[in-house]
């Protein structure tokens, strides 16, 4: 029996903010979108250029109001740079860089609502 990985989950509370930002900050683009008929959710799917594996951001009208408790926020989605030091230019830019550890060649960039995602050299 085989698995494959499909899609990682998050909740987000601007659901625009974070499809920019994730356009912006790594390339991601909407591979397909749905509402609820009652307006109480509405779920993005976002992927690289080989359309393999999805980040799904879940808006919930329910919980807009309050940020989502992330824990101690040591889960993190990895991507690998084809240009590592343009991905590291870009992120200094847009201020979203949270962690580096230049020893390990690595560093975290932070969305709006608090989830780490980690660069890694392609």
């Amino acid at each position: 029996m085989d698995f494959a990985i499909k899609h990682t989950n998050l909740n987000v509370r601007d659901l625009e903010r974070s499809v920019a930002f994730l356009q912006e900050a790594l390339g991601l683009k909407v591979a397909r979108s749905k509402t609820a008929a009652d307006g109480s959710f509405k779920l993005v799917f976002m992927t690289d250029s080989d359309g393999a594996y999805e980040i799904e951001l879940t808006w919930l009208r329910d919980h807009q109001d309050k940020p989502y408790d992330l824990g101690e926020n040591e889960s993190h989605i990895c991507l690998a740079a084809s240009d590592y030091e343009a991905a590291h230019q870009k992120h200094q830019a847009m201020g979203c860089i949270c962690f580096e550890n230049k020893q390990m060649g690595l560093y975290f960039i932070e969305d709006p609502d608090g989830y780490w995602y980690e660069i890694v050299r392609a």
